[in-house]
């Protein structure tokens, strides 16, 4: 009994001269894991175009049915994507989101990708659904804002056909 008293003092006396492992935490933000999945983002291409095309299939891939779609075609006086149509809905219902990475997987065009950013908070329900515009990442510096008005037929494939670097 004595010596189970003893080595539980010398624990504690032993843990007094550690350094803690405590973030102040708004100030100094917890360093995540490569492989975190986080808050979502829709990405762009370089010229400012959105790579998202209206496809769906992250909505279909999602087991928790969190995120909904709708698609728009696009026009050479009003582009968003290099595609034939566009998503003119996005958007993600955080209560419903388990964070899989299945909608990052299965999108062909890779524009939804899982961040690190883990601050998430709500204070109602229709704070937890992310739109289009809340998810859409800004213009790259190089870039146009959509939509954007191209001439006729240049746009003809989904995914613009990318440089071979030599």
């Amino acid at each position: 009994m004595v010596t189970g008293f003893l080595k539980g003092m010398w624990t504690t006396f032993k843990s007094m001269f550690e350094t803690p492992v405590t973030y102040q935490y708004p100030e100094v933000k917890r360093p995540v894991r490569e492989r975190y999945k986080g808050r979502h983002y829709l990405h762009r291409y370089e010229n400012g175009l959105e790579k998202c095309i209206g496809c769906a299939l992250c909505a279909a891939a999602c087991p928790a049915d969190a995120i909904f779609v709708e698609a728009s075609e696009n026009t050479d006086e009003e582009r968003y994507s290099p595609g034939e149509r566009y998503a003119s809905t996005y958007e993600i219902n955080m209560l419903r989101c388990i964070f899989c990475g299945f909608c990052e997987d299965a999108c062909p065009t890779e524009a939804i990708v899982l961040g690190h950013h883990y601050e998430l908070s709500f204070t109602n329900r229709r704070d937890a659904i992310y739109t289009r515009e809340m998810l859409i990442v800004p213009v790259p510096p190089n870039g146009k804002p959509t939509p954007i008005q191209v001439e006729p037929g240049k746009f003809d494939k989904a995914i613009p056909e990318m440089e071979n670097p030599k």
